[in-house]
């Protein structure tokens, strides 16, 4: 381990980038992102509830990869690389906890597809965000032309895409990209307070409901109330389903352990 992922547990976990100061992804962060996503996958319900996804220092979330490594995509060998690092930005998708990006500067190429992988998205205001692959010849290889659209509508994910036009945190707000911009410095902190709210919830409703979100834009309308029903049938024989009903006919706050 070289120290290129970060990963504090909690009931909110902290997972940072570590490669300043532009937090480039390099296949060495992808392995140990890895481990730390398996970390997370087998993680209790009560014991992890939200994870806050963040680059170090103040420069960058993460500017993506390093030029340097394009040459390395080439070849026989290169298709096994690039296939990595979709392959991880995917699991950190299918986490079953939600994930809150705190995106302090760039968050650019490799580094917005990371970021589009969380649930969440909170920007400092000297955020930048973008895909501007095309500007050197290659493609987004992590996701971002089958997210970025999901997240943004087509019309748009393509103008920036095949543009490679850089947005404001202002300009990714209006869009739907980020849901808040805070002042510089303070997109942790706020990140944080967004993932306090969600782990004061019913951790095993969150990940039914991250779940179900998630499988909204691939299952068709029938398809998706029925697994919503599913899900809903299974929360209900929950012990946490019943704390919470208690608690809230006896005025108090819930103590919700994920079972």
């Amino acid at each position: 381990m070289s120290g290129l992922i970060e990963l504090r547990l909690g009931r909110v976990a902290h997972l940072e980038l570590v490669n300043p100061p532009l937090n480039l992804t390099t296949e060495a962060m992808f392995h140990e992102l890895a481990d730390a996503l398996a970390t997370l996958e087998q993680a209790d319900p009560g014991d992890v509830r939200a994870v806050v996804v963040t680059g170090s220092g103040s420069r960058a979330f993460s500017a993506g990869s390093d030029v340097k490594a394009f040459e390395a995509g080439r070849g026989p060998d290169g298709r096994a690389r690039l296939q990595l690092e979709e392959d991880i930005v995917a699991r950190l998708a299918r986490l079953p906890m939600p994930a809150i990006a705190a995106i302090e500067g760039n968050a650019l190429g490799g580094g917005l597809e990371i970021a589009l992988a969380c649930d969440i998205r909170v920007a400092s205001e000297n955020a930048k965000l973008g895909l501007p692959e095309v500007r050197l010849a290659v493609t987004p290889g992590a996701g971002g032309t089958q997210r970025l659209p999901r997240v943004i509508g087509a019309a748009l994910a393509k103008e920036l895409i095949l543009t490679g036009r850089i947005l404001t945190a202002d300009e990714a707000l209006a869009t739907g990209l980020v849901t808040r911009v805070v002042p510089a410095g303070q997109a942790v902190v706020e990140a944080e307070a967004v993932a306090d709210q969600i782990a004061q919830r019913g951790p095993l409703a969150v990940r039914e409901a991250k779940r179900l979100i998630d499988q909204a834009t691939d299952l068709d309308h029938d398809a998706g109330l029925a697994a919503e029903l599913e899900a809903s049938v299974r929360i209900f024989e929950t012990q946490d389903m019943l704390e919470g009903a208690t608690a809230f006919l006896e005025k108090r706050d819930p103590v919700y352990r994920g079972r």
